[in-house]
């Protein structure tokens, strides 16, 4: 029987008062019986609209089906014939734009929640399987290497494993998952999800060799030239972004990458580790997208009084996700929308006391489709802060385009490929941030998984 209510069943999560003063997972998920009342929402719909939305054409129809009956592993079983990462994907995709935003539901009211039931399904499995996933594939003889083990090096790698190939990961940090690992808070991906992920796929024979920064300690023609038969590129684009104003140089700013860094994967927010993060009670977090709602979230939670967002562009152009921008507002973040940094402001001994703004308002849509904004002049203002934290946006790490032998690069700076993830270079296939500049985790995935199927056809040749 098909549920035709209109609205989600609402989210569980912990009260805004209680979690901004913690790093627990802000949502709790569903229970089965709200997984099973939102499944039935489902139309069926005969074309699938959903399914053309999802980077990685998850059979979104049919695991809701399975669902609806309660049969929560066969859900899982069918997700999993095409995303290697549910339990991540339900959590952090921007499903809003994606498979949410072509359901027929959101045309009268509002879509299936079919990240929460992604999600759902996943923590279901994780909570009641006790076999070990392994790989029941006789190897091919062929050798491969994927460098970074964020979402598109976990993809690329799951999608190889399965297809009988060695794998090796090469991972620059201590730890693996990348930007899962480094980026997202713990109280929007719980890092033991993470790890779980990453255990699953070395139980099906994937190796992972940490602290190695390939184009330092190796390069990508060296392991071509030790037996890695192809090499696929996932590094991501996680160069930090400044605005060259006067005063960042100051003590007390920080770029978001640092910042949460620091806090993610070295554990900063808690008692047991020393990892050295500034603690202030006034901070400014200058940018609108996502990982500024991370950054200032952090913030709020490691003990600043005020936490502001400063935006040039108003509540409308803001890219951050409307579920992050919502929890942001409920915890206590101010957002002091269409103001610009001009400059940081210092005392004696050069830390921050204040940002420098002027109020902008918005003009015509430039080339981005966004009003342009525009200076208001003789508006400027001081806002009192003592730690400041740029959240601009990313640059692409050349390193790997610097140390590879006639590598070409695309437009954006990144690796250049074709549409299937290969390089001019015969056996090096790239993908995910490191080719389109910063983009979202489900679109890594996607990438990574095209540039398997890729290498698969070169080394079967």
């Amino acid at each position: 029987m098909i549920n035709l209510i209109r609205k989600k069943n609402p989210m569980p999560e912990q009260a805004p008062d209680v979690r901004n003063k913690n790093f627990k997972e802000v949502c709790t998920g569903y229970t089965e019986e709200m997984a099973i009342n939102e499944a039935m929402r489902c139309l069926q719909c005969r074309k699938k609209p959903c399914t053309t939305g999802c980077p990685v054409m998850v059979k979104i129809p049919d695991f809701i089906a399975k669902v609806a009956e309660g049969k929560f592993e066969e859900a899982y079983q069918i997700i999993s014939e095409t995303s290697s990462l549910p339990a991540i994907c339900g959590r952090v995709c921007p499903q809003e734009n994606q498979c949410e935003g072509k359901c027929v539901h959101a045309k009268k009211g509002e879509s299936v929640g079919i990240g929460r039931l992604e999600r759902f399904v996943a923590d279901y499995h994780r909570a009641h399987s006790t076999e070990e996933e392994t790989v029941d594939v006789a190897p091919n003889g062929h050798k491969v290497a994927v460098v970074g083990s964020g979402p598109a090096g976990l993809a690329c790698a799951g999608d190889l494993i399965g297809l009988g190939y060695d794998v090796t990961v090469f991972e620059s940090l201590h730890k693996e998952g990348g930007v899962l690992a480094y980026g997202i808070p713990e109280f929007r991906l719980p890092k033991d999800i993470v790890a779980a992920e990453v255990s699953k796929l070395k139980a099906k024979g994937v190796k992972f060799i940490t602290n190695v920064v390939v184009g330092r300690s190796i390069t990508t023609d060296e392991l071509l030239k030790e037996g890695y038969e192809a090499v696929f590129v996932g590094t991501g684009a996680g160069l930090p972004s400044f605005m060259n104003i006067p005063g960042e140089n100051l003590l007390g700013v920080y770029s978001a990458n640092e910042y949460l860094t620091r806090i993610n994967l070295m554990k900063a927010y808690k008692d047991e580790y020393d990892t050295p993060v500034g603690y202030a009670k006034n901070i400014a977090v200058v940018g609108g997208g996502n990982v500024a709602m991370d950054a200032a979230r952090c913030a709020k939670r490691m003990g600043a009084e005020n936490v502001y967002i400063i935006y040039r562009r108003s509540m409308e152009e803001i890219p951050a996700r409307r579920e992050e921008i919502h929890h942001a507002m409920e915890e206590g973040i101010e957002f002091m929308l269409l103001n610009n940094p001009i400059a940081i402001e210092g005392d004696e001994n050069a830390r921050v006391t204040g940002i420098k703004c002027i109020k902008m308002e918005l003009g015509e849509a430039d080339a981005s489709g966004r009003r342009k904004p525009v200076e208001i002049k003789g508006s400027e203002f001081v806002l009192p802060v003592d730690a400041v934290i740029m959240s601009i946006g990313t640059k692409l790490n050349k390193l790997i385009l610097d140390t590879t032998e006639n590598l070409e690069a695309n437009k954006k700076g990144g690796i250049g490929t074709d549409e299937h993830g290969a390089t001019n270079r015969a056996g090096v296939f790239a993908g995910g941030d490191a080719v389109t500049g910063a983009a979202t985790v489900i679109l890594a995935m996607g990438a990574g998984k095209t540039a398997a199927a890729s290498m698969h056809e070169y080394l079967s040749k």
